[in-house]
């Protein structure tokens, strides 16, 4: 039955990464993710029901529409894909419990802010108000089922969404302050609030932390210098490319949640505090 289970996890997951696709290519220009039904960007033939199995009918089409033969993103298998993983890995740690739906939820909408941000950056309210109340709601619910681990309770949620929202936006004045431009979009911001809500303020301030050090390794270690590079061969001024810091933000959260109060111990361990 574990195994059977285990299967449903990951063809659920793979089903809701489907669903994310459509509100990562949807929400960013302001569509209904409910209509019209899905089809192709290109010809804009409606995709049939059997044409729109995750994974199977990628592979089946062989990646390719079959009103126009133009090739289909990869991104769409690639994110059914990594959605099934993440669920089949929450059935696995967590088994069937209230605590696996919730990391799930919350891993498949950050996985949807990264994948938006990097694309268009931006942040489209609708995950991150879905993303909200999700964290504010099951953590009500908690209240009489308990069994809500790692996510903190209702009090530590309402606290950590300000806490979360507040230190991100305090970053982002200084950066403008510093930069004399905007720095952090607002998406930033009503992120953190989610993650703020997920996570209680110690760990929240733990993902500003951890999402600043992977965007500064990651983009002055190998971004800006490839950029450089290219302006530097195209014999044209260097402009530095933006940040899409939700890209950064997103996974740092994923760490917050299940590694944050390991990190903390060990922090204050080695501090003396």
């Amino acid at each position: 039955m574990r195994t059977l289970w285990a299967l449903y996890s990951f063809v659920i997951g793979a089903c809701f990464g489907s669903f994310l696709n459509v509100c990562i290519s949807r929400w960013p220009e302001g569509l209904s993710v409910v209509r019209p039904r899905s089809r192709c960007p290109r010809c804009e033939r409606q995709i049939g029901v059997l044409e729109n199995i995750p994974l199977v009918s990628w592979l089946a089409l062989r990646g390719k529409c079959r009103g126009c033969a133009l090739p289909i993103s990869f991104q769409y298998p690639l994110v059914e894909l990594i959605v099934g993983l993440i669920w089949l890995a929450a059935f696995l740690h967590y088994g069937l419990s209230f605590s696996g739906l919730c990391v799930a939820m919350f891993a498949t909408v950050l996985l949807g802010i990264a994948v938006t941000d990097a694309k268009h950056y931006l942040i489209p309210d609708g995950f991150t108000v879905f993303g909200l109340v999700w964290v504010i709601g099951t953590a009500m619910i908690a209240l009489f089922t308990g069994g809500h681990e790692p996510f903190v309770g209702l009090y530590e949620a309402l606290i950590g969404a300000c806490v979360g929202a507040g230190a991100i936006a305090i970053a982002g004045w200084l950066g403008e302050v510093t930069l004399k431009k905007e720095a952090m979009g607002f998406g930033d911001v009503t992120l953190m609030s989610v993650v703020g809500g997920a996570v209680g303020p110690q760990r929240a301030l733990i993902t500003v932390f951890l999402g600043a050090l992977l965007g500064a390794v990651l983009f002055i270690g190998v971004v800006y210098p490839i950029a450089w590079l290219r302006a530097r061969t195209a014999r044209r001024d260097f402009d530095p490319p933006l940040v899409p810091f939700g890209v950064f933000l997103a996974p740092a959260a994923m760490i917050a949640l299940l590694w944050g109060d390991a990190l903390i111990s060990t922090y204050r361990r080695y501090s003396g505090l």
